[in-house]
């Protein structure tokens, strides 16, 4: 067995959560087997999702961290490739379904914490300034603002690989030095039409150990890839995107219909 091959050399997520979470079909837009939702860990709770031009978002606050929470709603086995404003959550290259990714149980519920720099540990994702963002500091900020997924089934069960010491380290150094060639030097400015104010930090380290499993795809194609969107709470109300009325209109922001009848001029 070719053990880099990463549709079987996967990660599959220890059961973080006692119970799985009850399946909620407006979560993540889901249209697949698995939903994706966003915790914030300083507040304890599920940010809100707001749907805006087909597009899912969420409001994120600068230096929270968060979490993204995957729930497997199917009876069967799934492979589900975490990407984090345009990189691979595990490998940090920039990704790609073709990946490897986490595998949940049937029901099963998760929380992915952060980027994970070995099968024990992660850097904590955490909302943070868009140049401080781990995919602007690694020279690829075209992709920050989105986390998404691509889900795959399985095609049969495998039995475990062989794991060789110290395996996880090189395969992560491998795909580090790949990326290191493949960005340049320095960050390139983002274009001056993408306003985006927050990006992904890579925080401080956590205990978050995983296992290895086999896992083969039914299909080359996933049969859901979902995306949300998120960005400080009020640049998305600049834009129209949250409840109504939270914080209203700035008072320099022009207005057609700013009030009732007209009133009487002050001189």
């Amino acid at each position: 067995m070719n053990l880099f091959r990463p549709a079987r050399a996967v990660l599959a997520a220890t059961l973080l959560l006692t119970a799985a979470v009850p399946a909620l079909a407006q979560r993540g837009y889901a249209n697949g087997p698995v939903e994706i939702s966003v915790i914030d860990r300083d507040r304890g709770f599920e940010l809100p999702q707001y749907g805006h031009r087909a597009q899912a978002w969420v409001p994120g606050t600068p230096g929270h961290r968060y979490s993204v929470q995957l729930t497997n709603r199917s009876p069967e086995r799934v492979l589900v490739v975490l990407s984090v404003d345009g990189v691979n959550a595990i490998s940090g290259r920039t990704a790609d379904p073709d990946q490897g990714g986490y595998v949940l149980e049937p029901w099963q519920s998760t929380e992915v914490t952060g980027w994970r720099k070995s099968m024990r540990d992660v850097a904590q994702f955490y909302f943070s300034d868009m140049r401080e963002s781990y995919a602007t500091r690694t020279g690829r900020p075209y992709n920050v603002g989105v986390i998404g997924i691509a889900v795959f089934d399985e095609a049969r069960r495998m039995p475990p690989p062989r794991v060789y010491e110290g395996y996880g380290d090189r395969e992560r150094s491998m795909s580090q030095a790949q990326d290191a060639q493949a960005a340049p030097s320095s960050a390139p400015e983002m274009a001056g039409s993408r306003a985006q104010s927050i990006g992904t930090g890579h925080g401080y380290r956590e205990y978050a150990p995983v296992s290895r499993t086999g896992f083969v795809r039914a299909s080359r194609h996933p049969v859901q890839v979902t995306e949300l969107r998120y960005d400080d709470e009020r640049a998305l109300a600049a834009r129209g995107i949250g409840p109504r009325g939270r914080y209203g209109r700035g008072r320099d922001e022009p207005r057609a219909f700013p009030g009732g009848f007209v009133p009487d001029p002050r001189w």
